[in-house]
């Protein structure tokens, strides 16, 4: 598959802003299975862009101006290669009790601490009733598939009911949210059964009639003993493969956020942004 991927952002003050600093984590990575071509960052005040790494060794635009402005739009284009893999190919079909007890010993949970950690956004609230268990007679993949359908089944997608700074209280309490929030419940859920799971920002494959495709999406990467890591989107009930874009990894949203950044302004503001991708069939059948 090969995939076009534009992103437009606008930012909008009601009184002239006397400088700022932006970060933006929105590069597709290079990976095995995916293969970035072309990437072109440019705003509309033509400061100069640098690139930095971020603290998970993923590329990031950070741009600075010192001018005073009120508006400043910015534009990124990427072009990508992505394989078409079966992640089934990798999956044993069913785990022994080695496989489980593996996850208890002491150098799989030191080499994985980092995504077995609890942290305020991936953690449930003890006041509240957990539904959902691992059953030991499934594999863990398996049971990570069961645990992708549960959240997808028991969740209503609905914007605006949460925001980037929610936690699960009102995730499980309305169960309803959006991506980042399913994905953080399959994150603590993965890890409260001793199962590494990292949080996951990326893009989604457009037109093919998934939930949070109209912006950057968010699913989950799970470490499976012999197989590795494996995406999986509740949101959407998939397995990521082919469809799904990755950007970059952390333990959860607040690790890698599209963008971020200080402005040095007073007043009300406004802030829009786009999200297109396209296959280059999709392309082709459009010229």
């Amino acid at each position: 598959m090969e995939y076009t991927i534009k992103y437009k952002a606008q930012n909008t003050y009601e009184a002239s802003a006397n400088g700022a600093l932006w970060q933006f984590l929105i590069t597709p990575e290079d990976n095995d299975n995916q293969t970035l071509e072309y990437a072109d960052f440019k705003n509309s005040l033509q400061v100069i862009v640098e690139n930095s790494i971020n603290a998970f060794g993923f590329k990031t635009y950070r741009i600075q101006p010192k001018q005073r402005f009120q508006e400043i739009q910015f534009e990124a284009e990427f072009k990508l290669s992505k394989e078409v893999v079966n992640p089934f190919e990798t999956i044993p079909s069913t785990d022994n009790d080695e496989t489980y007890q593996l996850l208890d010993t002491l150098e799989f949970k030191v080499e994985h601490e980092q995504f077995l950690r609890k942290t305020p956004l991936t953690s449930i609230p003890k006041e509240l009733k957990n539904n959902f268990s691992f059953d030991l007679s499934f594999s863990i993949f398996e049971n990570l598939q069961r645990l992708n359908a549960w959240i997808y089944e028991n969740f209503k997608f609905k914007a605006n009911v949460t925001d980037v700074d929610s936690d699960l209280t009102a995730v499980l309490q309305n169960m309803k949210g959006v991506c980042q929030d399913f994905t953080h419940l399959f994150c603590a859920l993965a890890r409260a059964n001793k199962i590494p799971t990292r949080y996951v920002s990326g893009y989604l494959h457009q037109g093919q009639g998934y939930e949070g495709d109209s912006q950057m999406h968010a699913w989950a990467e799970s470490y499976i003993p012999g197989s590795g890591w494996v995406g999986f989107d509740p949101t959407n009930n998939l397995i990521a493969v082919e469809n799904h874009i990755k950007v970059a990894h952390g333990k959860d949203y607040s690790d890698c956020p599209p963008i971020k950044g200080l402005v040095y302004t007073t007043g009300a503001n406004e802030t829009s942004y786009t999200v297109e991708v396209f296959s280059q069939q999709e392309q082709q059948q459009q010229q």
